[in-house]
């Protein structure tokens, strides 16, 4: 499917966030990557395959920070 060099991550690879953007509807809250995943603005996907893998964004104000 991907046409790049160097290729994009596949759908079932651990980084496959990192693919190059095919689509991009903002407004509808989701894009499509070169690799057939679709991205959710909550940080959910969906798979080519059609499986869901569920959001993974930190919930607002759990981000732990340490002092230097």
């Amino acid at each position: 499917m991907c046409q790049h060099q160097p290729p994009c991550p596949s759908a079932d690879s651990a980084d496959r966030e990192s693919a190059r953007l095919v689509a991009h509807h903002p407004e509808q809250g989701w894009s499509l990557l070169c690799n057939g995943v679709v991205l959710f603005e909550d940080t959910g996907e969906l798979l080519p395959d059609g499986q869901i893998i569920a959001p993974h964004r930190l919930p607002a104000g759990s981000q732990v920070m340490t002092a230097a």
